[in-house]
């Protein structure tokens, strides 16, 4: 391979070694044990500002080279880093609030928050930036904090810049993310689009229901659900089209189907560790909390795709055209098997980063083992995706340190009791009302940033009050990160919506109200997890089972409400009567689903009724 020895080119052999670098650092961590929390999240940060310097340009951007203001930042970012680790034992032996910084320390806080807010504002936007300046502006002018004790919060202690959120990005994050990169360069993409189309092609909106499967199976592994709509879409929403569905539609489709990936287990977005760490739990007992609710959430997907090809009589792709599953498994079904091994380690009782490590190492030695994924295992292709995972993790990476700033004036202002008790009381002692609110909040504060943050600060500000009105911690955290994640899909500001919308060339507003539409279902589960735990795998198995069955049947009548057709094209009367069946059945209780199953059957019978009545004229008027 030929060396390019120009500049350009010395910019991008520096960003792969710091990118290897990177990776090798996090795996010798998670085999040897992480160091001490400033010296491990530390270095994290540093490698994560030091690519994301060389990487994007001041208007938040990607470009090839950067320039010698870029590099002015750079110094500037990693010089307080580099601080902390020269004069590690001042900093680890000094008494926090007690003992007071002197005036570098003080220097190099102040150049520390401004920095990680630059790098989030060039990777994420503006929106967590800007949140951070008014969480700091409140700290100093309305809650009246020393400049002195902010500072010491924010830099000088791992509650701060460098606390949890940042903790979980280091430790958890970015091995996930350089799995998901790993996968992606041995072909599993493939794997997962002609696995959903062997499966669903052939049914009734079958280009939907692949969108749904394919999804669901990738968003596992990126985490992110603007990702999976531009590697998807592209495929999946001109075959919707093609099938007959409208551009708005095809697109919303994506987008849902993409955002829910954030929740579906195994392999979640990374606020599902940040929860897990809050909480104090593993990993895999998040996973098991999340398998139900991400499951209705597919199953609402995947029902509004089915009737609403039904109601507008679209077919599927003919069988001839898709792959076998026989074959798809034969040729690429090994490639499940880094994911199997990710589940057998950690229900095996190791950390979740082990299980991530042997999950990703396996990824190319089971690649090598079939002639149909070998061209996949190449040195290139390796430091490719050291060099995507390092990259695909820095938005994370600054987005937690951003949120650190929030958490430290929360911590050192007690906003978050305050809160709490302004929710209690605007709620009127009344958990719906504040329910609601809290929904209002994550959806708005989803809007601008990512599910993570968005997840961190309603963790500060809003679970703590729904937490004192008697809902299970699990229930109350579940409930905030699953609309942290929907705002990807709720307009005004629904980035999954408008990738989507982009590659459909649909309307946007049209796109996020068919979106909103499709995950409707989705925006009501959260609710009746809160009230009945069950939902969350919490409780006695009949209950568990029970309610589970109940609420994916009431799913799918909420579905067939919304979208006009059941057994038969229904009438206004009877998707009302669909609707409220579907909510009553979600809704965990005896009585709630005897009166749904009611309505539901009362429905049914009219409509094969109905049904009869038509196929039996249909021949007399053919014989006229």
């Amino acid at each position: 391979m030929k060396l390019d020895l120009s500049y350009g080119g010395a910019v991008r052999l520096a960003t792969t070694v710091i990118s290897v670098a990177m990776v090798i650092y996090h795996v010798w961590a998670i085999v040897f044990g992480t160091p001490e929390a400033i010296i491990f999240r530390g270095t994290h940060l540093l490698f994560a500002l030091t690519l994301l310097f060389l990487i994007h340009r001041r208007n938040g951007e990607a470009e090839d080279l950067p320039t010698l203001m870029d590099f002015v930042l750079l110094a500037l970012a990693i010089s307080p880093i580099l601080y902390l680790f020269v004069n590690y034992n001042y900093v680890v032996n000094r008494i926090f609030y007690v003992d007071d910084l002197t005036t570098m320390d003080m220097v190099m806080g102040i150049v520390m928050t401004v920095m990680v807010l630059e790098a989030a504002r060039r990777v994420i936007g503006l929106a967590l930036p800007i949140t951070a300046v008014v969480f700091i502006v409140y700290g100093l002018f309305f809650a009246k904090l020393e400049p002195q004790r902010m500072i010491d919060q924010l830099y000088m202690t791992n509650e701060g810049i460098f606390g949890i959120p940042l903790s979980v990005s280091a430790s958890y994050v970015l091995i996930f993310v350089l799995f998901g990169s790993f996968m992606e360069r041995t072909g599993t993409g493939q794997l997962f689009m002609d696995f959903a189309m062997s499966l669903t092609g052939h049914t009734a909106g079958g280009p939907g229901k692949v969108s749904c499967v394919s999804s669901a199976l990738f968003g596992t592994i990126s985490g992110s659900a603007v990702a999976n709509v531009m590697v998807d879409g592209p495929i999946t929403i001109p075959l919707m089209k093609r099938s007959g569905f409208p551009p708005h539609f095809a697109a919303g489709v994506e987008a849902v189907a993409s955002t829910g990936g954030q929740i579906m287990p195994p392999i979640m977005g990374a606020a599902a560790f940040v929860m897990a760490e809050f909480l104090g739990v593993s990993y895999g007992q998040v996973v098991i909390w999340a398998i139900i609710p991400s499951i209705l959430y597919y199953v609402a997907c995947f029902s509004a795709v089915h009737f609403e090809a039904k109601r507008r009589g679209l077919v599927g792709v003919p069988r001839s055209e898709l792959p076998k599953l026989s074959n798809v498994m034969r040729e690429r079904g090994h490639l499940f098997l880094p994911v199997i091994a990710i589940l057998a380690v950690m229900y095996s009782g190791y950390s979740s980063p082990l299980a991530a490590l042997a999950g990703t190492l396996a990824c190319f030695p089971v690649a090598a083992l079939r002639k149909s994924t070998r061209q996949y295992v190449t040195f290139e292709n390796v430091i490719g995706a050291c060099v995507d995972g390092a990259r695909n993790a820095l938005p994370v990476a600054l987005a937690c340190a951003s949120a650190g700033v929030v958490i430290a004036v929360v911590t050192l202002s007690g906003l978050g009791i305050v809160f709490t008790q302004f929710v209690v009381g605007l709620s009127q002692n009344y958990l719906l009302l504040a329910l609601i609110f809290t929904m209002i909040a994550g959806i708005v504060l989803g809007m601008g940033m990512p599910t993570t943050p968005a997840y961190i600060i309603m963790t500060a500000l809003l679970v703590p009050a729904i937490i004192k009105f008697g809902v299970a911690v699990p229930a109350a955290h579940m409930f905030a990160f699953y609309f942290a994640v929907l705002s990807a899909i709720t307009p005004p500001v629904a980035l999954a919506v408008f990738a989507a919308a982009g590659i459909a060339r649909s309307d946007l507003w049209t796109t996020g109200l068919a979106a909103v539409r499709i995950a409707a279902t989705s925006f009501v589960v959260p609710f009746m997890f809160v009230y009945e735990p069950a939902l969350l795998m919490i409780g006695s198995w009949p209950t568990i089972i029970w309610s589970s069955m109940t609420a994916a049947v009431g799913v799918t009548l909420f579905g067939a409400g919304l979208h006009g057709y059941f057994i038969t094209h229904s009438k206004l009367w009877q998707s009302a009567l669909l609707a409220i069946a579907g909510l009553l059945l979600i809704d965990p209780g005896l009585i709630t689903d005897v009166i749904g199953i009611v309505l539901a059957g009362f429905v049914a019978t009219v409509q094969l009724a109905t049904r009869r009545s038509a196929l039996a004229a249909a021949p007399a008027s053919a014989g006229k």
